[in-house]
């Protein structure tokens, strides 16, 4: 498998990912201050022109929750997330696509300082994202309990970001879920 990455972008998210379910892969530079995600070659894998992107054989797979539902079904042994069929299955899907839909952004709102009455837009505001989670969170410490799933490396990484962009969450049970997703030993590095 390769991984398009930069490691300045939201690229971090399939590392994170990758590395969760040992995958073997590599990094294959795609660095946007040079413009390489732009490149022809480059638009053959992802025709929106972003990273990350995921090369594996014939297979080609972008944007980060699809690149998350790939490898958590590549690799069913490390139980990243719930089998279909699953009763936990559809939660596991929705917050898959929350995390992108609604949560990230709502979070980017929240660092831009943006605030919309339109709801028309099709997203929450941060502030209600957040009571989303925490409900879903419940008694933690992932949101399938103890079960850590491609869920918390989606909805983890927007918390994780807005952290490194200086944002607060004002919510105890949040931060302490940020520290557990970050002590985790193949948790998501910056740089």
């Amino acid at each position: 498998m390769k991984l398009y990455f930069d490691p300045q972008s939201r690229s971090q998210v399939a590392k994170w990912m990758l590395d969760e379910a040992g995958a073997d892969y590599e990094i294959v530079p795609t660095l946007l201050r040079d413009k390489a995600h732009k490149r022809p070659e480059f638009l053959k894998i992802n025709p929106a022109g972003k990273v990350p992107a995921l090369v594996d054989g014939h297979t080609r797979v972008f944007e980060n929750a699809a690149i998350c539902m790939y490898v958590a079904e590549k690799f069913p042994q490390k139980q990243l997330a719930p089998p279909p069929g699953s009763p936990d299955r559809g939660r596991y899907l929705s917050l898959m696509v929350y995390s992108t839909a609604q949560l990230e952004p709502a979070m980017g709102d929240s660092l831009l300082k943006i605030q919309s009455k339109n709801s028309a837009r099709g997203w929450t505001n941060f502030e209600q994202a957040k009571d989303a989670v925490e409900r879903e969170l419940g008694a933690g410490p992932y949101l399938f309990g103890t079960r850590f799933t491609a869920a918390d490396v989606m909805i983890g990484s927007m918390f994780i970001w807005h952290r490194a962009f200086g944002g607060r969450s004002n919510r105890p049970k949040i931060d302490a879920y940020i520290d557990r997703l970050q002590a985790r030993p193949k948790g998501m590095k910056f740089g």
